[in-house]
């Protein structure tokens, strides 16, 4: 199936003190290049975000920087290509993700509108999915600043694909980051 990528990757990280989450490294690779390497088989990769050198990726921001992940998702679709089937939606802090799971996401499309990963809570990983291009585009409100994701994907058929373990891991406290070190 051919897909894009979108990496949302310029939140505030206001639980750890503003740093640039995509750049910590885990494992001696930062974690923008971890969700990077798993989008490997994308026809085109677009990352929303400060732009940061080293990545052979599209870059974007949001008109309005900060205005959450429905603003980001809409910036990064401006750049997908209209011929591709999918957009694999994933957050730039993410120590877990691999092209496997990207893999499995794609497998479960089906005929349905998207995929998420489901942690071991079963909550739904809205920054961890595989999405038909049209019914993304279709689900966006025409006000995207401050959406909320669930909200506006929530009412797409979902397939929901359970976690390995590990992998709807996100960093979000320096708590976090210590336990994937």
């Amino acid at each position: 199936m051919r897909y894009a990528g979108i990496v949302v990757a310029g939140g505030s990280a206001r639980r750890l003190s503003g740093v640039d989450k995509p750049a910590l490294s885990v494992g001696g690779k930062p974690l923008l290049a971890r969700a990077i390497h798993a989008l490997d088989g994308a026809e085109r990769v677009v990352v929303v975000g400060p732009r940061r050198p080293g990545f052979d990726v599209v870059w974007t921001r949001e008109p309005v920087p900060g205005t959450g992940p429905v603003a980001a998702l809409a910036a990064g679709l401006a750049f997908v290509p209209g011929d591709v089937e999918a957009v694999v939606l994933l957050a730039g802090d993410l120590p877990g993700v691999r092209r496997s799971t990207v893999d499995r996401l794609l497998a479960a499309l089906g005929d349905g509108d998207g995929a998420v990963l489901v942690d071991a809570a079963g909550i739904r990983q809205w920054l961890l999915g595989a999405w038909r291009l049209t019914a993304l585009k279709a689900a966006l409100p025409e006000q995207v600043e401050n959406a909320s994701l669930r909200r506006v994907l929530g009412g797409l058929a979902v397939t929901e694909v359970p976690a390995e373990r590990g992998e709807a891991d996100d960093i979000d406290t320096p708590e976090d980051l210590e336990r994937h070190r």
